[in-house]
């Protein structure tokens, strides 16, 4: 299924299939594809960073749920709920988010190009993690790295990306994603990642 691109529809599509993911996860302390994080850290990283994202550059303040440590289903649950209810409020669309490194952003736009994009590419590392169906949209991984590309060298002195990984020349559109933000794209758990 192509994934849409109005923020709202393209959020409930992402946002969905890691609440497949997340619901499908059996153990939240297997070691996943991110260096020295683990299948319950991956959620942790999308539970505390967007709100604080959010609030700094929008002024909205998300519902918080439990902690990450107590539930991690239900604080991503109220995570994905409260920013969908906000992309699908016909005021967002008119609203701005303002942040120093990339200035003045449609928030629904915003939402879309920094947390949408980073729960789909964590969508593979939850998957992985839990020996999940870890296929991504294709066309979306394909867009996705054009973007990334053409922002390599801020992408990178950020450090929110490891060093390139390298892939076959012929690799299709999701390894090739996957080896520019620095995952392996053959990670598995009994083969953890620096090994």
């Amino acid at each position: 299924m192509a994934l849409s691109d109005r923020p709202a529809d393209r959020h409930r599509q992402v946002a969905g299939l890691f609440t497949d993911r997340v619901r499908g996860t059996r153990s939240w302390d297997v070691p996943s594809p991110v260096p020295g994080w683990s299948a319950r850290d991956v959620v942790r990283h999308l539970v505390d960073w967007f709100p604080a994202f959010l609030a700094a550059g929008s002024g909205v303040d998300l519902a918080r749920g439990p902690s990450v440590e107590e539930d991690p289903v239900a604080a991503w649950q109220v995570l994905r709920d409260g920013v969908q209810d906000l992309l699908d409020d016909p005021e967002t669309a008119r609203r701005e988010l303002t942040n120093p490194h990339i200035g003045r952003v449609p928030l629904d736009a915003a939402i879309d190009r920094f947390y949408t994009a980073d729960v789909f590419m964590h969508t593979w590392d939850l998957a992985r993690a839990t020996g999940q169906d870890d296929r991504l949209d294709p066309d979306f991984c394909a867009g996705l790295l054009a973007g990334m590309v053409e922002i390599e060298a801020a992408m990178r002195a950020s450090g929110q990306y490891g060093p390139r990984v390298e892939v076959p020349e012929d690799a299709d559109a999701q390894t090739r994603m996957l080896g520019f933000i620095g995952r392996d794209p053959f990670w598995s758990p009994d083969r953890p990642a620096g090994r």
